[in-house]
């Protein structure tokens, strides 16, 4: 066995071609899917270049595509002048004015619309209020909001003045946000007075305060918005109420015409290990991505209604809800809640009111869902539906099969999609139109994105089912384009493994004999057991096959003899079991060993009644390796949906312990 390649044991051999009538109406179809690439092989640059002069409507056109006399600090359409929110908002208005860019819904079920004219004037509204208060271009504006509309529109006016957002989740805590502050130097916070999740108020407004008392010097000002309408306190001079600044201010605001290569945003990743990253996004190539996947992915029609659940303050929410759907003149769902509040049907039932015809979450949130029982989601009316897709992790197969037949009800393609902060956009996925699908994999790469899969030496793996480093090998527009006031950490972190020829993207993954990518996890989650390198994604999807499994995530840590143990944190589907588990431990091991091999097998399984996740439903999995490891945790859990599972999660109620 060659060691240094990433060993593959899921073998998925079902298949679904896309259905006659979804394919016949597909836009791109077989046809122009096929032409799409055929220009981008045959001339990459050129091949962005067109679309960007069609997709996007420029102030000023480019002339020069892509710069590489700084790689891999690439700058795209660098002369070109464009205006993001005039790109989201001002060019539908003659066509789509009347048209509901924002359908809102709050979690005590209050719903707000909002036209594209009726969004273009409040974000007109809140750029000039920024104007007022000496925010202009260049300017780092936090914003730290529930989900609410106001997140939007306060993302489009920064984008309208040339100022430069990044938004801190509302989850995090107040060490985080001051942490993101300082690194950005940001000049103005925007926040609420609260937020609402699963029946109780996030206290936002007293984060930020916090935060400021311990840090973050740079802000002169904060803007709070009116949301729970709970006491909170106000600091003369530096606090003001979003509903005072945008008192009289008038619906039309003078966009700031910026060059492409602009920093649109900074998003920082989660920072559970060191010091936060700050991902810079340039202004043309981003939006550009962000339009032309959304499009090619999800299959936009005008009459859609789109449903992205995740929060603005991930990069899917930035992508997939802020700026692609909105550049596309797409209606978009918000809702500011918990998944199962105040009853597990809440998802469905959203569907149901709204007509949702485009729906795109988690495996996580799915899996969640999937352990109450198909039960739940057949007592509402999803014929609405007509796309259904995955993001932010792999899915495993019985996941995927469950949103199939009971979501979609056996006639909606699903779109797993693979891509990162740091992409932008997505760039391997299935095109719904046109791409069988296989349960687990994303399939094939978009139009103008060259993947690859390569060993330690950066060489081509070319036998199928082998696994090894996801790189993509030559630039495109909506990449990041460094690590804000650390270039250094970015060449380092993306580039430096292969000695800056590609953009090394930090999965294992491995192609199938039709060309398909199966994303096996993070490279730092590969196992190295025996001398065996496995991937800890196949075996959390095998045990996720078994009846009785809900979830499972699965970890390494040391073993004196075969070098790292398979540690598997499983949920069950119904009450999690105690007392002697050994014949259930046992069993589990052996459905492992029989679905990937004898090497598989967890060494220890231990039961809980949940996986640490964060509250936008991504599993901490190094909080996991930390606990398997019984060392200290040292990282920030202020994140985490349930800080209390962290006590069942090592033992130690005495119960639910596997061997």
């Amino acid at each position: 066995m060659d060691n240094k390649n990433i060993e593959s044991a899921l073998h998925e051999t079902r298949q679904f071609p896309p259905a006659p009538a979804f394919a016949a109406a597909a836009h791109p179809n077989v046809g122009e899917l096929a032409a799409l690439h055929a220009a981008a092989e045959r001339d990459h640059v050129g091949f962005w270049a067109d679309q960007a002069r069609s997709a996007l409507q420029w102030h000023k056109p480019f002339t020069q595509t892509l710069d590489e006399s700084d790689a891999p600090n690439y700058r795209w359409f660098a002369d070109g002048q464009l205006n993001v929110s005039v790109n989201c908002t001002d060019v539908h208005l003659a066509q789509h004015g009347d048209k509901a860019a924002l359908i809102f819904e709050a979690e005590q079920g209050a719903v707000r619309r909002l036209s594209y004219r009726e969004l273009h004037a409040e974000v007109c509204r809140f750029a000039n209020a920024l104007r007022n208060l000496g925010i202009g271009r260049g300017d780092r504006v936090i914003l730290y909001l529930p989900l609410v509309p106001e997140a939007i529109i306060a993302m489009q006016a920064c984008a309208r003045i040339g100022a430069i957002h990044s938004v801190v989740f509302g989850g995090f805590s107040a060490l985080s946000l001051r942490d993101r502050i300082e690194d950005a130097g940001a000049r103005l916070l925007i926040t609420a007075d609260g937020g609402h999740r699963g029946g109780n108020v996030i206290e936002l407004k007293a984060a930020c305060d916090k935060a400021l008392s311990e840090g973050g010097a740079s802000i002169e000002q904060v803007i709070v918005l009116q949301h729970t309408a709970h006491d909170v306190p106000m600091q003369a001079g530096r606090d003001l109420w979003w509903h005072d600044v945008v008192s009289g201010q008038p619906d039309h605001c003078e966009p700031e015409w910026v060059g492409a290569e602009h920093p649109l945003f900074l998003l920082y990743t989660s920072g559970s290990t060191g010091k936060p990253k700050g991902i810079q996004h340039s202004s043309g190539g981003y939006l550009l991505g962000a339009k032309l996947t959304a499009q090619w992915v999800f299959d936009l029609k005008p009459a859609d209604v789109f449903w992205c659940t995740a929060d603005v303050g991930w990069i899917t929410g930035h992508s997939y809800v802020a700026y692609g759907p909105l550049a596309n003149a797409a209606t978009v769902v918000l809702y500011e809640g918990g998944p199962t509040w105040p009853d597990a049907g809440r998802f469905w039932r959203i569907i149901q009111d709204h007509r949702v015809s485009i729906f795109y979450t988690a495996p996580t949130a799915l899996r969640a869902l999937m352990k109450l029982g198909d039960h739940i989601p057949q007592q509402y009316d999803l014929s609405s539906l007509r796309l259904l897709g995955s993001v932010g992790e792999p899915i495993n197969p019985e996941a995927w099969m469950w949103y199939r037949s009971v979501i979609g009800q056996d006639r909606c393609p699903i779109v797993d999609t693979w891509w990162q902060t740091e992409t932008g956009s997505i760039l391997i996925s299935p095109v719904p139109g046109v791409t069988a699908t296989k349960p687990g994999s994303c399939t094939r790469p978009l139009p103008g994105i060259v993947a690859d899969i390569v060993d330690d030496e950066g060489h081509s793996v070319t036998t199928p089912d082998t696994g090894g480093y996801l790189v993509i090998r030559k630039p495109w527009p909506a990449m990041l384009r460094t690590i804000w006031n650390d270039n250094e950490r970015y060449v380092s972190t993306y580039w430096e493994r292969f000695q800056n020829r590609y953009y090394v993207a930090g999965d294992s993954a491995n192609r199938d004999a039709d060309g398909y990518f199966w994303i096996m996890g993070r490279i730092d989650d590969v196992l190295n057991v025996a001398g065996h390198r496995l991937g800890t994604m196949e075996i959390e999807s095998a045990l996720v096959a078994h009846l009785r499994v809900a979830e499972a995530a699965v970890v390494g840590r040391p073993h004196e003899i075969k070098g790292e143990a398979v540690f598997a944190y499983v949920v069950c589907r119904g009450e999690r079991p105690t007392g002697d588990t050994r014949e259930f431990v046992e069993e589990l091991r052996k459905w492992v060993g029989e679905q990937l091999g004898a090497i598989a097998k967890p060494d220890e399984i231990r039961f809980t009644d949940n996986l640490p996740k964060t509250r936008s439903g991504k599993i901490m999995r190094r909080l996991l390796r930390t606990i398997a490891r019984g060392e200290e945790i040292t990282q920030d859990i202020s994140t985490l949906e349930n800080p209390g599972i962290v006590e069942q999660l090592r033992g130690d109620d005495g119960s639910g312990k596997g061997r």
